[in-house]
């Protein structure tokens, strides 16, 4: 069976409007020569743990004392349970996510604390907590060892 050259080139031009339609604007711009480049896609980068905040620990809330029980996957999500006098909590979700920590924990008498903070040059870990049931309810609070 021989191919005439018009069927080639309608084969091979409609291959190349399908790619350019799957690849996107990106790959279009360059194809056709064109100065201008094409806007990045909104992508959230995701760092790798720069440090590991496993272990037990301390942080001092402007109203608390929290005692830290955590262990840290390679991902950098964090599981355990923390504690402050008879109160108890577990960790709902959390990670560490380049010097940035985030977690969630349910205590048992109600309250669900929406932790957040970061690991400042001298490896203390630093940051802000509120109340995710009673958003009012805002604390700061501190480390003293360091990660």
């Amino acid at each position: 069976m021989t191919v005439s050259r018009r069927t080639r080139t309608l084969l091979t031009t409609t291959a190349a409007a399908l790619l350019l339609s799957v690849a996107g604007p990106g790959l279009a711009a360059a194809a056709g020569g064109g100065a201008t480049a094409a806007a990045p896609a909104a992508v959230r980068e995701i760092r790798a743990p720069a440090f590991n905040a496993g272990g037990v620990w301390y942080l001092f809330q402007t109203n608390a004392t929290v005692r830290v029980d955590l262990t840290q996957d390679g991902a950098g999500r964090l599981f355990g349970t923390v504690s402050s006098g008879n109160t108890v909590g577990t960790l709902r979700e959390g990670s560490v996510d380049g010097n940035n920590i985030y977690f969630i924990v349910g205590w048992n008498h109600g309250p669900v604390g929406r932790y957040t903070g970061v690991r400042g040059p001298d490896g203390r870990l630093s940051g802000t907590t509120f109340d995710l049931t009673n958003p009012s309810s805002q604390a700061t609070w501190r480390t003293d060892r360091t990660f």
